[in-house]
């Protein structure tokens, strides 16, 4: 009965101040009004079947609506502590910022973090620390078949289409990397001229639904390919095998992004939500795949040929080793990305439970890479919540030549992590196609923002570096990452982990990999069938 008194509330104050305004001088359909409107509301919530909690709580029941949707705004600026939001905590995403914004991101009063806790990690410094370069180092992409070999920064923007993101977020990307001088990755969503207009390099990602290289029916169309890769602004060309927030699933661009522009940019119907097949159509299997990056490199003309993936077992890793070994042609890269990583758009199952954390991955690759001989052929490119220079240090020492990142770098032209890039509905105009929306973000400001943020980090990483007592990258080794594993004890990666010696694998595989090796098939990929 309790339920329905505010209910039954509204009904008497709307009765009783619309005779008043009726009878009376003084003007009650002030009160009439609205309580007259509340009234109606509890009515409509009573003949609905949608809500159960409505038809219960006539009118009261809206405010658990309201407060729902408060939720996420309230938790990021009142409740969580500095250092346990989530995706990305406050410490991170203000990092961030201040480097975006060329201040010093610094802290006082020492660390909140719980360095006794287990899992917690933390570099090895010397008391002999080096001077770092002047110029931070470079890592050439390029093998034995490429013809155009790329000198690849440290620190990168990694793969966001555009229709992920909106056309000023592209621009401010781009333009940031012409003025910094890295890479900007476009995305599985085309080459567009919005990632040409500032001059930026480019990354080239085609993913399964070869957007932007797409014939009619869906197909990969190698002439499309041969004449837009060979724009001087493309300086890699990068196939998708998976992501990490969603491998195996391909990609999913909500109906409400599809644009008529994008639409015509992918090859896709308009207003129709757009999904690249989680397979490709060109290959099956690993002797397939790698044929088929090389007649890519050649129809780049020879640029640097790689592909991404987010690693799901060892035997399909050794499966592409063994491939190309078979096949005696090699991808110039691998961009390994973890499950950790981001989308605009993925089930809540794949993002939290399907795929290899970067760290896993990454080392995976690299041994597999080094036990069959081919490391010194590969560079290895990481991606998945890279944003400090920790994560670019770490990453090094885990086996990887080079980072990316993205929403890092959605950060530094504006994103609040309001975790709504699905809903076309971005407030900072960063992941929407509304107009309205994008024209917030001014891509002057922006991608000066960029420029600062990817020079600061990478500056930082080699300060770290240099306290290390390392000068450059290759100098880092596994001893110089430490993991806390129990109270009293902590570990260096190279004692965690087993590291495989140059190619090992080819002469006689240790006991922990031998089984797999010897399952993995240049010409199948996944689990051996019965």
């Amino acid at each position: 009965m309790y339920r329905f008194l505010t209910f039954a509330a509204l009904g008497v104050v709307a009765l009783a101040a619309g005779v008043a305004a009726v009878f009376a001088a003084w003007p009650w359909w002030f009160l009439a009004a609205p309580a007259a409107v509340l009234f109606a509301v509890g009515v409509y919530d009573l003949i609905q079947r949608r809500h159960s909690v409505l038809r219960n709580y006539p009118v009261l029941g809206h405010m658990r609506f309201l407060m729902e949707a408060l939720r996420p705004e309230l938790q990021q600026y009142f409740i969580e502590r500095d250092y346990d939001g989530r995706p990305f905590d406050r410490e991170r995403r203000t990092i961030i910022y201040e480097r975006a914004k060329g201040i010093h991101a610094e802290q006082a009063f020492g660390t909140e973090r719980d360095i006794d806790g287990l899992g917690y990690e933390h570099l090895a410094h010397t008391v002999a620390p080096v001077p770092i370069p002047a110029e931070p180092p470079r890592v050439i992409v390029g093998g034995p078949d490429c013809r155009q070999p790329y000198s690849m920064a440290l620190l990168n923007v990694s793969a966001m289409s555009f229709g992920a993101l909106s056309a000023n977020a592209i621009r401010a990307l781009n333009k940031g990397a012409a003025l910094g001088g890295f890479a900007h990755d476009t995305g599985e969503g085309g080459l567009t001229p919005y990632h040409l207009e500032h001059g930026g390099d480019l990354v080239w990602e085609i993913g399964s639904g070869y957007f932007g290289a797409r014939t009619p029916d869906g197909r990969f169309d190698p002439q499309q390919f041969a004449d837009k890769s060979a724009h001087p602004n493309v300086k890699c060309v990068s196939l998708k095998l998976s992501q990490g927030a969603k491998p195996g699933l391909g990609g999913v661009l909500p109906a409400a992004k599809v644009s008529a522009e994008i639409a015509r940019y992918r090859g896709v119907p308009v207003g129709e939500k757009c999904v690249s097949p989680p397979y490709h159509s060109v290959f099956s299997t690993p002797r397939e795949l790698i044929r088929f990056i090389a007649r890519m490199r050649e129809l780049a003309d020879g640029k640097p040929t790689g592909f991404k993936l987010c690693v799901g077992t060892r035997l399909d890793v050794l499966a592409i080793c063994k491939a190309i070994l078979a096949e005696g042609a090699a991808p110039d890269f691998i961009i390994i990305d973890g499950a950790e990583g981001g989308t605009a758009a993925a089930p809540l199952e794949y993002e939290d439970h399907v795929g290899m954390p970067l760290t896993d991955g990454l080392m995976t690759v690299h041994n597999a890479l080094v036990g069959a001989g081919l490391r010194d052929r590969i560079k290895l490119g990481a991606s998945g919540k890279v944003a400090g220079a920790t994560d670019i240090v770490k990453r090094l020492i885990q086996g990887a030549d080079y980072t990316n990142a993205a929403r890092a770098m959605m950060m530094a032209v504006g994103c609040i992590q309001a975790q709504r890039c699905h809903t076309n509905t971005c407030p900072v105009g960063v992941t929407t196609q509304d107009p309205k929306r994008a024209r917030a973000l001014d891509v002057g400001d922006k991608s000066v923002r960029v420029q600062r943020y990817q020079e600061a980090t990478v500056h930082h990483a080699m300060q770290m570096m240099g306290s290390m007592g390392v000068h450059r990258p290759e100098e880092l080794s596994p001893h110089m990452l430490r993991k806390r594993i129990a109270p009293t004890i902590v570990r260096s990666y190279a004692e965690l982990y087993e590291w495989l010696e140059p190619g090992v694998l080819l002469a006689e595989p240790p006991e922990s990999w031998a089984r797999v090796w010897a399952a993995a098939s240049p010409d199948s990929f996944g689990l051996p069938r019965r």
